[in-house]
């Protein structure tokens, strides 16, 4: 069996990457499985100086699924570079940054800095709906989509995919703008804006009102939107949204995903990657397929 994708230039293993900002940079999951059997590993949000991020409580549990407001918290790219990519580098998998800026210039200048080290591609971040400039403010029109695309564009050289958010009227047509910018792939979708009330207090639980909502919940929602991308560009589709299995991770890979990504199972359960991967395997022995990327988008709707 062949198991090994292309996503955006990005030669795979496997097709299974986790999620950023649920795998931090590898270090701890390494106490459980060899980081060297994921397809991919994408980093925690990097910003071009050190980030805060939001005041707690910033993470709280929900039905089938949890909200996080955590806002980008990160060292920086400088100390990405020295501290955190040596280390990932010991590993044979593909390293991928997720960028987060707060402005176009930031993205830019963030992006000069990765072109010059040694990863295998970027995954540009316009979709973070917990920080008050950046991300999702440019995320969310088809012309602040190309527009930041382009300008990165110019100044990577690196296999570009972009995030974006689900949280728009139309996804097709903002994964366009990522096609029409010139970027080589587009990851899809990140958090849904949701919040939880403390009925008691009645307050927010979150200390920034609103947070991310991610896992098993929001699948269905996922699959969909990545099946109306498929149909509306010709870049390769990085798939997530409440991945748990290898049943989860096929659903989306039919629907036109050429890779996924596993972010908030990776808090309910440190090896649900490597059980991905075994259940995408047990997937094709089961249906005699000879290579995973014969799957691909071949959903066949009623």
């Amino acid at each position: 069996m062949n198991t090994k994708v292309n996503l955006a230039g990005i030669e795979m293993k496997n097709p299974v990457t986790v999620a950023s900002g649920t795998f931090g940079y590898g270090r701890e999951f390494s106490n459980f499985f060899d980081l060297s059997k994921l397809g991919g590993i994408i980093t925690k949000g990097t910003s071009l100086k050190a980030r805060a991020g939001n005041k707690p409580s910033r993470v709280c549990e929900t039905a089938s699924g949890m909200l996080n407001s955590i806002g980008l918290q990160n060292p920086g790219v400088e100390y990405f570079a020295q501290n955190d990519l040596p280390y990932l580098r010991k590993f044979d998998t593909a390293i991928i940054v997720n960028a987060c800026g707060s402005s176009i210039d930031e993205y830019v200048d963030l992006c000069k800095i990765l072109n010059t080290l040694d990863i295998d591609g970027v995954e540009l971040n316009l979709s973070c709906p917990n920080v008050k400039a950046g991300c999702m403010a440019f995320g969310n029109t088809y012309d602040g989509v190309k527009q930041v695309t382009k300008e990165v564009r110019k100044v990577l050289d690196k296999p570009l995919i972009v995030k974006l958010t689900p949280n728009v009227t139309d996804i097709a047509s903002i994964a366009k703008a990522v096609e029409d910018g010139g970027a080589d792939g587009v990851s899809l979708i990140n958090t849904l804006l949701a919040m939880k009330i403390d009925i008691e207090k009645r307050r927010p639980v979150l200390a920034n009102n609103t947070g991310g909502l991610s896992g098993p919940a929001i699948k269905p929602v996922a699959v969909r939107m990545v099946y109306q991308v498929a149909q509306a560009v010709n870049i390769p589709i990085l798939g997530l949204g409440g991945i748990v299995n290898g049943e989860d991770a096929i659903e989306f890979m039919l629907a036109g995903a050429t890779a996924i990504s596993i972010g908030a199972g990776n808090f309910m359960d440190p090896y649900v990657s490597i059980n991905t991967i075994k259940g995408i395997e047990d997937y094709m022995k089961r249906h005699n397929i000879e290579n995973i990327n014969d799957i691909v988008g071949t959903v066949q709707m009623n």
